[in-house]
């Protein structure tokens, strides 16, 4: 699955194992947007990366997981959150347990876990947009 777009900001992929999605506890920063709250990997592209190797590399730096393509289930270019005018882009992709159980956690971020897609979605300590992004896949993946 290819996302063309070549002017984007940045990726956040929801990263799915059986019912639940795996999330970050960002850090509990002044200066971060949403401090102390669950989000889901993912950052800033680097260079002229493509939305999945920025996506695969932030997951590799924040989690030590590595992604392939082939995980991927879907993808979508959104307004950026952070940047007026500018684009970024949200995909979902597939986790197996395995991955999970050998995650090596980085250094943004406090926590992680395996949180229940309902918990996600309706929870206040989760990043809207990240909830609202989620809504949509889900609406067409039925």
């Amino acid at each position: 699955m290819e996302i063309e777009i070549s002017d984007f900001q940045g990726c956040k992929i929801a990263l799915i194992c059986g019912d639940k999605i795996l999330t970050i506890l960002r850090d509990d920063k002044d200066d971060i947007p949403c401090p102390n709250m669950w989000e889901l990997p993912g950052g800033g592209r680097e260079g002229d990366e493509s939305p999945f190797e920025c996506a695969a590399r932030e997951v590799y730096e924040e989690l030590g997981i590595h992604l392939n393509e082939d995980c991927l289930l879907w993808g979508k270019i959104y307004p950026s959150v952070i940047f007026e005018g500018k684009q970024s882009v949200f995909m979902v992709g597939q986790l197996r347990q395995e991955q999970f159980d050998n995650i090596t956690f980085g250094d943004e971020g406090q926590d992680y876990q395996l949180m229940n897609v309902e918990e996600f979605l309706s929870s206040s300590q989760v990043v809207p947009q990240l909830q609202e992004r989620l809504k949509d896949y889900l609406k067409v993946s039925d």
